[in-house]
């Protein structure tokens, strides 16, 4: 797809979720795609490779957690992978201190890579999982949102993700077509880790049949020490 083609379809994407890029963001937007599918032919990022479908897919489906982020300050990504949501948040929000956490540093260093040729300021990468810097006091009930996509069940997600925000910030739980029925499994969970379910917003992506849903958790109260617990245990053994 030629860069002009690309900036149209994603401006036109963009626009029908309430969003309006400016021509600096539809460039940033198109190195990324080039660097995602430079990488991609090294290691494995992405099955998806068509470019209209990243820029449903990846771009506009991770920009819609937008307007739950209001006059948030700092946010973390969770199991970012090859950057989804965090980055194409941070090139629409500049004013957000954004942090990817991933476990394989493959990614990492793609990350990196794209940080740096975006000339994306105020971002950070760390190679970890979310168990260990859950209990991290650098990390640990810091951010006024915690953010994550296609990562785990939510029982096993929201021990993942409520650690890290402070009392008073919001988890964005990004889900396909069964947080419903997820969301029902997650409760106790969400409770017994500081959690309130605020909402859940269900949606299409534009001029699409691809059902999305965010789910919307306020933190009302501080998280117990022993949560997350040791690696592997949350997903092993989800809160019931």
């Amino acid at each position: 797809m030629k860069k002009e083609e690309f900036k149209k379809v994603l401006y036109e994407k963009t626009k029908q979720i309430g969003i309006e890029l400016t021509e600096e963001q539809l460039e940033k937007f198109y190195l990324y795609m080039n660097i995602l599918l430079e990488w991609n032919e090294k290691i494995n990022l992405t099955a998806i490779t068509n470019e209209e479908e990243i820029i449903l897919k990846h771009f506009v489906d991770s920009l819609t957690i937008n307007k739950y982020i209001e006059d948030s300050k700092s946010l973390i990504d969770v199991g970012t992978g090859a950057g989804f949501p965090g980055i194409p948040i941070k090139i629409l929000r500049q004013d957000l201190k954004i942090t990817l956490l991933d476990s394989l540093n493959k990614r990492i260093n793609f990350l990196n890579e794209v940080i740096e040729k975006l000339e994306l300021k105020n971002m950070e990468c760390i190679h970890g999982r979310a168990e260990e810097f859950g209990k991290n006091k650098n990390y640990r009930e810091k951010y006024d949102i915690s953010t994550s996509r296609a990562v785990a069940n939510m029982s096993t997600l929201s021990e993942y993700l409520i650690p890290f925000v402070k009392i008073g910030g919001k988890v964005l739980a990004m889900k396909g077509d069964k947080a419903e029925e997820e969301l029902e499994e997650a409760k106790k969970a969400i409770k017994l880790l500081g959690g309130k379910v605020e909402n859940i917003d269900n949606f299409y992506l534009p001029n699409s049949d691809i059902k999305r849903s965010i789910i919307i958790i306020k933190k009302i109260e501080k998280t117990e020490m022993k949560f997350p617990r040791k690696p592997g245990m949350p997903a092993k053994e989800p809160i019931k």
